[in-house]
């Protein structure tokens, strides 16, 4: 039986990139570029870019503290696809949980000719190189970078809440930012959707309003409902 996702309150995030081999990419090599040319064929935008995925961590004291290696898209993917294995790192990247004015949420279901099509979630992405300063990995910076491609909002007209709240789905870590805006939910959607209608190769195919546990689908993954259960349940 799987096990539920686990919320943290978290005060702050100290994340470095400290650099060592995965020995996944390594010992996988031929399965995972055979599988990359087929994913490649499906899906001809997908591009083998690199990506940081978190190799150590602990939390306490309301820190998250951890430590990222650099890895091909390529093996990235390929480690979803078969499930996300034991293979000693987590997917662990930032998200913005954009709050209208009037208590909703705005979620993005993924365009087709991405690698998670159809699912729907909070703005957000991989942490790549361009998130790391002074050796330190910035999902702040990462959330705000990912939120502007995505919908064409600035992460600086919204006012964020205090802190972070983790979201531990097995080898899945996602860092929760609430960003609240002083726009009501149709006006956001209606905002992003114009941003949708200018980009030929958009990454999201819509804009889902969630106001309550009614909202929910199959196609939310399991960190986003169980972050959004826990909001509206206002534990």
């Amino acid at each position: 039986m799987k096990r539920a996702p686990i919320l943290y309150p978290i005060e702050r995030l100290e994340l470095r990139i400290v650099p060592k081999p995965w020995a996944f990419a390594v010992e996988r090599r031929a399965d995972i570029d055979a599988y990359f040319v087929r994913l490649q064929r499906e899906k001809p935008a997908i591009w083998n870019g690199r990506v940081l995925l978190l190799h150590s961590h602990e939390i306490a004291d309301g820190v998250f503290r951890g430590d990222y290696l650099e890895t091909d898209y390529a093996s990235f993917t390929a480690w979803i696809h078969l499930g996300r294995p034991d293979a000693c790192v987590h997917d662990c990247f930032g998200a913005a949980a954009v709050l209208s004015s009037d208590g909703a949420f705005l979620l993005g279901r993924m365009a087709p000719h991405t690698f998670n099509a159809g699912q729907i979630y909070f703005p957000s992405g991989t942490p790549d190189p361009t998130d790391i300063a002074g050796g330190k990995v910035d999902l702040e910076f990462s959330i705000g970078r990912e939120l502007l491609e995505e919908t064409g909002l600035d992460a600086a007209q919204f006012t964020a809440e205090p802190g972070w709240t983790a979201v531990v789905d097995g080898a899945l870590t996602v860092q929760i930012k609430v960003l609240r805006s002083y726009l009501n939910a149709e006006t956001l959607r209606a905002r992003i959707g114009g941003h949708l209608a200018r980009d030929a190769q958009a990454e999201l195919s819509e804009i889902c309003i969630v106001r309550g546990p009614a909202d929910f689908t199959a196609a939310m993954p399991d960190f986003v409902t169980a972050f959004l259960a826990h909001w509206f349940k206002g534990d």
